[in-house]
């Protein structure tokens, strides 16, 4: 790779310094103050103005000087995010999808576990707080709870919390919406299937605890057969044991599995006992994980779509903090969709 010393011009004619939002502007053929109104998210400009300007900010490779923007406007160019913590799962997903739309408009994004006891997290929380150190917040657990003294109400800083998550990040309330789950038992029951298993998650997760409601409930409705409810716990391991234990002894022809990891324990256990999917036995996940996607036969599954909640919710912070009034939050429904690929087909007949 050739190296290139400071001042001898670019590819592009610019020299290897910085590019500024005047080389920006003219790049683009706008004024510079259209690139501020582009960089701070103020809206109104033509569709080919936005095309232009994001073009020569991806050509010139521009960055916003961020310690200037803070002297001029007294902010620090910064957005936290509020994960509870210490979680065994952390959202990246969501987090990308967060940290795109906050670079997108020039801002650094911080991390912030909130840890300890209720007093240790609402000093956390009141250090935040100060407008030198962020520009808003955006928190996927509640802020307030069990925190004496804390008022959402009267923070100086822009604050969001999006979903609703405990300390480990098991998601709770409208993100542990199982209505797919219906969609799924419906789906298959329309391809002949009438005899069902599901493994479960662990009773731990409302997410697992309203998946299983949701299929008997559904199975109920429509008049099928669960052949048995597993307990599992969202390992490859608990859907081994289901497949070689309980599913073919049972004469199911489709299988719910809680995540996609159990699915695949689930194909796993049967192709050892020379169990066919989907030819026997059909299997659905849950997630969308890049395994389903490469193993054989390909997962069907539900895929939970975590960017999308994760940019719309840094989307409403930013509009809070450039005065605008924030979008609403999207449904679950509109979240999630049903993905079906290789491991499900029709029930067997003879």
């Amino acid at each position: 790779m050739r190296k290139m010393a400071i001042g001898q011009p670019a590819p592009d004619g610019r020299t290897g310094r910085a590019a500024t939002i005047h080389e920006v502007a003219r790049a683009a053929g706008v004024s510079h103050q259209t690139v501020s109104r582009f960089l701070r998210g103020q809206g109104g400009l033509k569709p080919q103005t936005l095309q232009k300007v994001t073009q020569a900010i991806e050509r010139l490779n521009y960055r916003p000087n961020l310690a200037a923007r803070s002297m001029r406007t007294r902010r620090s160019g910064r957005v936290a995010v509020v994960l509870p913590g210490p979680a065994d799962v952390v959202p990246t997903r969501l987090l990308n999808g967060a940290a795109d739309v906050a670079h997108e408009f020039g801002y650094l994004l911080d991390v912030v576990g909130l840890e300890g006891d209720a007093s240790a997290r609402a000093e956390r929380i009141r250090i935040l707080l100060h407008p030198e150190n962020v520009d808003g917040i955006l928190s996927f657990t509640q802020l307030t709870t069990g925190m004496a003294g804390v008022d959402v109400a009267s923070f100086p800083v822009p604050v969001v919390v999006e979903g609703e998550y405990d300390d480990n990040m098991r998601a709770q309330g409208l993100l542990a919406d199982a209505s797919p789950m219906a969609e799924i038992v419906r789906r298959l029951a329309a391809d002949g299937h009438r005899r069902f298993v599901h493994v479960a998650g662990s009773d731990l997760w409302a997410s697992a605890r309203n998946r299983r409601t949701v299929y008997e409930t559904t199975i109920a409705q429509l008049g099928l057969t669960s052949c048995a409810v597993v307990q599992g716990d969202w390992t490859v391991r608990s859907g081994w044991e289901a497949a070689t234990t309980v599913i073919p002894r049972c004469g199911a022809t489709a299988v719910l599995a809680a995540n996609d990891r159990v699915a695949f324990g689930v194909i796993q256990g049967l192709q050892s006992l020379h169990v066919d999917v989907p030819r026997q036995v059909s299997v659905v996940g849950w997630d969308d994980e890049e395994i389903g996607r490469f193993m054989r036969p390909t997962l069907s599954t539900v895929r939970i779509d975590r960017e999308r909640q994760g940019r719309e919710a840094m989307g409403r912070l930013l509009a809070l903090l450039r005065g605008e009034e924030p979008t609403s939050l999207p449904t679950p429904s509109g979240l999630s969709r049903l993905v079906l690929r290789e491991s499900t087909g029709p029930a067997p007949t003879g």
